[in-house]
C-alpha cells in the first residue's frame, strides 16, 4: 500500500504541475486555453482525498493522511478566491485574483512534503535505504 500511496502521490505532483502550465496558458492565451485547468482542480481535490483514505488504511504515519486533507482544504480555498475575485467588478477582483497563484503554491509546497516523505517510505519498504 506504501507503494500505492506514493504512486497516487507522485499523480498529484503531476496534476499540480499540470495546474500551473494550464493556468498560464489560460492567463496568456484564450479561455479555451484555461478550460484543463479548471478541470483539473476537481482532479486535486479528489485525489488526496483518496490518499487520505489509502494512507489510513495502509497504517501509514498520520502526517501521510493529514497533509492531503491540507492540500484538499487549501484546493477548497481555490474556489473561494476565485469565487470571490469573480464578484469584485472594481480594480481589487484581479489583486484577490492574485492569492490564488499564492495558495496554488501553498498546494504545490504540501504536495513536494508528502511526495518526499511518500518515496522516502516506499524506499524504506522495499529494503532500500532512505
Amino acid at each position: 500500500m506504501r507503494r500505492v500511496f506514493a504512486v497516487l502521490t507522485v499523480l498529484l505532483a503531476l496534476v499540480v504541475a499540470a495546474e500551473f502550465f494550464f493556468a498560464a496558458s489560460g492567463a496568456f492565451g484564450s479561455g479555451a486555453l484555461y478550460r484543463p485547468h479548471h478541470a483539473l482542480g476537481y482532479v486535486t481535490f479528489l485525489l488526496p482525498l483518496v490518499m487520505a483514505v489509502v494512507a489510513g488504511v495502509a497504517k501509514l504515519p498520520r502526517r501521510l493522511i493529514w497533509l492531503p486533507a491540507v492540500v484538499v482544504a487549501l484546493t477548497g480555498v481555490q474556489v473561494v478566491i476565485a469565487k470571490v475575485a469573480r464578484t469584485l467588478d472594481d480594480p481589487t477582483g484581479p489583486l484577490v485574483f492574485g492569492l490564488h497563484a499564492v495558495n496554488g503554491m501553498a498546494i504545490a509546497a504540501v504536495v513536494g512534503l508528502v511526495l518526499r516523505q511518500a518515496l522516502a517510505g516506499a524506499r524504506v519498504r522495499s529494503g532500500q535505504p532512505a
